[in-house]
């Protein structure tokens, strides 16, 4: 059964959901700081999110993960 969740999102939709987290989380300006040095620094998320990762241990992950998923109501 093709649900609203299977169905893929546009880049349009995509980009604009990140904005929007960026914008709630961080406000306006630090978003569009943190937009403009990703841009400027040619950012590689892959290897930031493995460089990030693996400094935290499983526990802690798990527990992070758990806490946002009560705090986002999944």
């Amino acid at each position: 059964m093709i649900t609203e969740k299977n169905i893929p999102q546009s880049t349009v939709e995509i980009l604009s959901r990140g904005m929007d987290c960026l914008i709630n989380a961080m406000g306006v300006v630090d978003a569009e700081y943190f937009i403009a040095t990703v841009q400027r620094e040619r950012f590689d998320y892959t290897k930031w999110q493995r460089e990030y990762f693996d400094k935290i241990d499983l526990h802690t992950f798990v527990e992070n993960a758990v806490s946002y998923a009560k705090d986002v109501g999944k």
